[in-house]
């Protein structure tokens, strides 16, 4: 397993086509990913899921990884967390 704790830096934060484009890169990997904020833990292949954490800028979120790309994973989905998308 890999994990990074990350402030989230993109001014929309995981919201609307920021976290659809979050999820879309999640998918790419093999790994299973999890996004934990607060006391939350969920799915990163999960746009609902996602979306329910409420991240905003400025947040502290732990992605985690398990697999064989775990790495590449969250350190792809870590620069996402660091710009905004649009």
């Amino acid at each position: 397993m890999y994990s990074k704790e990350i402030v989230v830096r993109c001014e929309s934060g995981l919201h609307n086509k920021q976290a659809t484009y979050f999820v879309q890169k999640a998918n790419e990997f093999n790994s299973s990913i999890w996004v934990e904020s607060g006391s939350r833990k969920m799915n990163a292949k999960s746009l609902l899921g996602i979306m329910s954490l409420g991240i905003i800028t400025g947040s502290t979120v732990t992605l985690s990884a398990d697999g064989s790309d775990a790495e590449a994973a969250v350190n792809a989905l870590e620069v996402l967390l660091q710009r905004d998308i649009y």
